[in-house]
């Protein structure tokens, strides 16, 4: 009796060390599928990215920041030259140039147009909506 006890005792044990290697097994899959539906992902959002990308490059192309990165020079450069001139540091062959022109501009005759003699129409006209410009589309990343 006590052998067959323990030959039943072993069995249990050999068996519960299948069941435990069995559980070990699949808590490995278990974090493996894990793993993997996370690197899916990544993968999915990789791909959301470069679309979003292309069609970034579709509504932008390279001439058209060229173009925008001058025109940004252009006003920057244009503003350095007004803060110049407000900041006072013409030198004196222009401001001579700017009083020759002033008094050229004072001496002339010039005609202006007549005055209208009736009262003005007490309604004022609506004002005409300002037409705006179709803005680029804009994708938003995921």
């Amino acid at each position: 009796k006590a052998l067959l006890l323990l030959k039943k005792k072993r069995y249990q044990e050999q068996l519960l060390d299948r069941t435990e290697n069995q559980i070990s097994n699949l808590e490995r899959m278990v974090q493996d599928i894990e793993f993997t539906q996370i690197e899916m992902k990544v993968i999915e959002g990789l791909k959301i990215g470069n679309e979003c990308l292309n069609k970034m490059h579709q509504v932008m192309s390279i001439e058209e920041v060229e173009r925008i990165i001058g025109e940004t020079q252009d006003a920057v450069e244009y503003q350095r030259q007004i803060d110049e001139i407000l900041a006072g540091s013409l030198t004196e062959e222009d401001e001579d140039a700017i009083l020759e022109e002033l008094n050229a501009i004072t001496q002339e005759q010039m005609e202006l147009p007549e005055v209208p003699s009736e009262p003005l129409p007490e309604k004022i006209p609506e004002a005409s909506p300002v037409k705006n410009r179709p803005k680029p589309e804009l994708v938003a990343a995921s």
